[in-house]
């Protein structure tokens, strides 16, 4: 016999699960991103402390958009998501969501992260939100990655846009510094991609996802992972004119564990003995948490600025 506290119980957890489905199209993982690069930038356009609503409001509308952005990427890509194993949990492959109700959820996101950031901080940062929206579903979503194997160099644009819009909601405008750290995390993401796509590579081949270890020997991708480590290691230090010597010291010394991690990745694969491309995967994530902290805290403490060499 069913209990009146069971049956209580159902529409509570039902409510639950639905709300867990709905947080998962945001992919909340993905989004961390934008909580490590976000707040350094903001600090770091005024070198000291912004005001917390300020930082506060950027980080939200900041958040709308990446869910936006992933919730639509879900839509998008629910086809291949149901073949690849590493993505068979998600909401709509699991039919916990509707398609119907997560483009709705994602275009009710992107609206919103727009109006917050228009009202709280600037236009101009609402309007690379909903650029950067555009762009990730589009651009990236749609055209690039089912058909080129440099699909994550350009589409991960993308995600190199939250400290561009963290620098912009504090200062109404978009300087080099911005650009420097849109590169750092533009450099990054190859690396921090592919070595999680040698992982997966059955996975991509099976989605007939032309990730750049499905069409490449396992050599020429630990290769182009070298060389865009190499790139994104000289990139953080075009910051250090306008940082002090935390932040340098910080980059020079996490760039150089990055890069010998690249090569001995590099090394091993030549020697066609058997790889952990997740260690560098994690190591990768690990590296950028370390750089933009050193950033947010050598921009809080105001150090003097290093400055241009001449």
């Amino acid at each position: 016999m069913t209990t009146a506290a069971h049956l209580s119980g159902q529409p509570a957890r039902k409510a639950a699960d639905l709300l867990k489905a709905y947080l998962g199209l945001t992919k909340p993982r993905v989004i961390e991103l934008l909580l490590v690069t976000t707040i350094p930038a903001m600090l770091l356009a005024v070198r000291g402390i912004p005001s917390p609503f300020l930082v506060l409001a950027t980080l939200v509308g900041g958040t709308m958009a990446a869910g936006s952005a992933n919730a639509l990427n879900c839509v998008v890509d629910s086809d291949i998501d149901q073949v690849m194993k590493r993505t068979r949990a998600r909401p709509l492959v699991r039919h916990t969501v509707s398609n119907r109700h997560a483009l709705i959820f994602g275009i009710a996101l992107g609206a919103g992260s727009f109006l917050v950031l228009w009202a709280a901080t600037n236009l101009l940062a609402g309007v690379l939100a909903v650029a950067t929206i555009l762009f990730y579903v589009f651009i990236y979503t749609m055209v690039l990655k089912r058909r080129t194997a440099q699909n994550i160099v350009w589409g991960g644009a993308a995600g190199c846009m939250p400290v561009v819009i963290g620098w912009a909601g504090v200062t109404g405008r978009i300087d080099w510094p911005a650009l420097v750290m849109f590169g750092v995390v533009f450099f990054w993401t190859p690396p921090h991609t592919w070595s999680l796509a040698m992982k997966y590579k059955d996975d991509y081949e099976r989605a007939g996802v032309p990730m750049l270890p499905v069409v490449a020997s396992p050599t020429a991708v630990s290769r182009q992972i070298v060389l865009f480590t190499w790139l994104m290691v000289i990139w953080t230090l075009l910051l250090v004119p306008a940082t002090g010597w935390l932040y340098t010291a910080f980059a020079l010394v996490s760039g150089a564990w990055f890069i010998v991690l690249a090569h001995r990745l590099h090394a091993a694969t030549k020697r066609g003995v058997p790889t952990k491309p997740m260690r560098l995967f994690h190591m990768s994530n690990t590296y950028l948490m370390i750089v933009f902290v050193a950033l947010a805290v050598d921009s809080a403490l105001s150090l003097p600025v290093l400055g241009w060499p001449w």
